[in-house]
């Protein structure tokens, strides 16, 4: 496996700890992992005005401090598990939280994040997007779901594969973890006919060393459920899919299958646009 530089999205959560342990799980002997605290500020009100008490403006800004000292310790009552040694390194950012991963995940070569759902309460001031990361960052991400055992062992990893150009990016980009796995299911859902390349695809696959088989499974009660059951049922690895082969505003507003899945699926995605 080719991965050398994995960034972990980090906030605290059981999610991005899930994330962290599966990062550290992919790592080799060789690879670094990067674990990113990126939060927005807490300011209720403008802190910096001139008619602000400097009592308020310390316990403002005392409050933040502790908050992410919470974080970071987290991270800290874990990191010697993890057996990365210098390899393991942590930092922590101020901005726009999905705006800082997006950008430090250019010089990744993956980006992992924890499935964390706004109903969890987790605080909006380190709450990420990973469907608006996968979008903005050009980097594949990949999305562990809570409590899931990194070490644990599976069958096979499945490809949702439409012939389209955001599932030929996903698989470009996951195959590195697809070649280690060794055996791939090719998913399609709802559609008559194999979609294009069809053959080509699994000599592609082949040539990468990977044992492959196809699969059509209907689209119903509609394709996000339909592809969330068939993965509740085989228990695959991995599922590796294309974000927003449409644009977000229309899937948004239609429903589509992104957001949907990696926020119901009990296995790791990976989102590639």
């Amino acid at each position: 496996m080719s991965l050398k530089n994995i960034l972990v999205a980090f906030n605290g959560s059981e999610g991005s700890l899930s994330a962290l342990r599966y990062a550290a799980a992919l790592a080799n002997d060789d690879t670094h992992v990067t674990v990113l605290l990126a939060h927005s500020g807490h300011d209720v009100i403008n802190t910096r005005g001139m008619w602000v008490p400097d009592r308020a403006r310390e316990i403002i800004a005392q409050a933040s401090s502790d908050f992410l000292d919470e974080i970071e310790a987290r991270f800290n009552s874990v990191k010697d598990d993890l057996s990365l040694g210098d390899r393991l390194h942590f930092r922590r950012e101020t901005g726009r939280v999905d705006a800082i991963v997006s950008e430090t995940a250019r010089a990744f070569d993956l980006v992992v994040i924890g499935q964390d759902l706004p109903s969890e309460g987790v605080d909006e001031h380190v709450f990420l997007h990973p469907d608006r990361i996968a979008l903005v960052s050009g980097r594949p991400v990949l999305i562990v779901p809570q409590g899931h055992d990194a070490k644990a062992t599976h069958s096979h990893a499945v490809l949702a594969w439409d012939g389209g150009r955001a599932a030929a990016r996903a698989l470009s980009d996951a195959l590195d973890l697809l070649e280690d796995q060794g055996r791939v299911t090719v998913l399609s859902v709802g559609e008559t006919n194999a979609p294009r390349p069809s053959e080509e695809l699994m000599t592609h696959l082949a040539r990468h060393g990977i044992t492959a088989d196809r699969e059509k499974i209907p689209a119903t009660p509609g394709p996000a459920r339909a592809l969330i059951a068939y993965c509740r049922e085989k228990d695959p690895c991995l599922l590796v899919m294309g974000a927003y082969e449409h644009s977000k505003f229309r899937e948004d507003f239609l429903g589509g299958m992104t957001a949907r899945v990696f926020k119901r699926t009990p296995i790791p995605v990976l989102l590639s646009h």
